[in-house]
């Protein structure tokens, strides 16, 4: 949305800009400047950026809005990644998209832009305590290595999933733990009936189901007790979920530690506390390409697209949990544009549910 968010304020700002001949000129506010900077923050490689909530993980950004907002705000970063994308758009079609107002300014700027440095920040560790998202890739400037992405929040965000401690991982630039994203919207997209569409849900993230109650929807059901940390060696988002569960399912604490530990591995520990015995606790992963079963505690995760290839290999605990997935066919446009026909959903259940006990993922190139 930040092209109709950050994109669209900054259409508005150019029209004061320009009728007042600079005049009134905002652009080195921090607000503003923050905004801007953020399409390059949610950005994972290529066409691939965060797709939490109602977002697609592929988009192509309109590059010269990019472009001229960098130039605004002086920021070159911004700038190149405009003129980045305006490398990958090989026509027309692609590149003078979207209104009047931000067509002609593309005709106008194309000679320049064409001619300006072209790069993508791929930012190393990116923290956005606002909405609680947090990235981590395993070196700055380069996709090769694994990504990681994960958020906090509260399920009354704009364009909500019920999906508080939710996280994606990416490998040399390609999909692997998915966020599956959002269908075509219809009438029931926003309507009272918006948690009934399996998007939407908390057992179609990466998140746990206690006897298949799920997360609940309002603002009152949030993240607590977070904290963000990072250095050279790994990235770090500590939060306890439990608040994003109804009262019903008996949580008194669900604390979930996403790591990324920089050319080694991401670990996913959950360690919780209910209040009552549950019957089955299930652990949910959504995944693009192809899922193989390789005996108890490990499976293999791999991927091929954009001619090229990524494996990963994720560990558990076979004594706690057991492991079955099945395939989603994908029906609906928007979706296969992006993952294709088919993903596949990961279930880990627990061998005999304890009320305490502490869960670990290891996914491994």
């Amino acid at each position: 949305y930040w092209s109709r968010a950050g994109g669209s304020l900054f259409d508005c700002l150019e029209l004061l800009y320009q009728a007042t001949n600079g005049a009134i000129n905002i652009y080195d506010k921090p607000l503003i400047q923050e905004i801007g900077r953020y399409i390059y923050r949610a950005h994972i490689a290529n066409s691939y950026f965060i797709n939490f909530a109602d977002a697609a993980a592929i988009i192509h950004p309109e590059s010269d809005l990019i472009y001229r907002y960098g130039r605004r705000i002086e920021d070159k970063r911004l700038a190149a990644f405009g003129a980045y994308f305006s490398s990958l758009q090989r026509d027309a079609s692609q590149f003078f998209r979207g209104s009047i107002g931000r067509q002609l300014p593309a005709i106008y700027n194309f000679t320049e832009m064409a001619a300006a440095q072209k790069s993508a920040p791929l930012l190393r560790d990116v923290w956005m305590p606002g909405n609680q998202v947090m990235a981590a890739r395993s070196r700055a400037g380069s996709v090769e290595g694994l990504y990681l992405a994960a958020k906090g929040g509260h399920n009354n965000e704009s364009h909500n999933h019920n999906d508080v401690g939710n996280f994606i991982v990416y490998m040399n630039g390609l999909p692997m733990i998915i966020d599956v994203g959002v269908e075509t919207y219809t009438r029931k997209t926003f309507s009272a009936q918006r948690y009934e569409i399996w998007t939407m849900q908390s057992a179609y993230h990466n998140l746990p189901t206690i006897d298949g109650m799920m997360q609940k929807e309002g603002r009152e059901f949030a993240a607590r007790d977070l904290e963000y940390t990072f250095d050279d060696n790994h990235a770090q988002l500590r939060l306890d979920i439990a608040g994003a569960y109804p009262p019903e399912a008996g949580i008194n604490h669900w604390i979930r530690t996403v790591r990324l530990n920089r050319g080694k591995n991401v670990q996913i520990t959950d360690t919780f506390d209910l209040s009552k015995q549950a019957q089955q606790l299930q652990l949910t992963l959504m995944t693009a390409g192809d899922v193989s079963l390789n005996g108890p505690g490990q499976i293999t995760l791999q991927n091929s697209a954009d001619n090229s290839s990524a494996q990963l290999k994720v560990f558990y605990n076979a004594d706690k949990l057991n492991a079955k997935f099945e395939e989603i066919e994908i029906t609906d446009n928007n979706l296969k544009t992006v993952w294709g026909n088919r993903i596949n959903r990961i279930l880990l259940r627990s061998n005999a549910p304890a009320t305490k006990d502490t869960w670990t993922l290891r996914i491994v190139p």
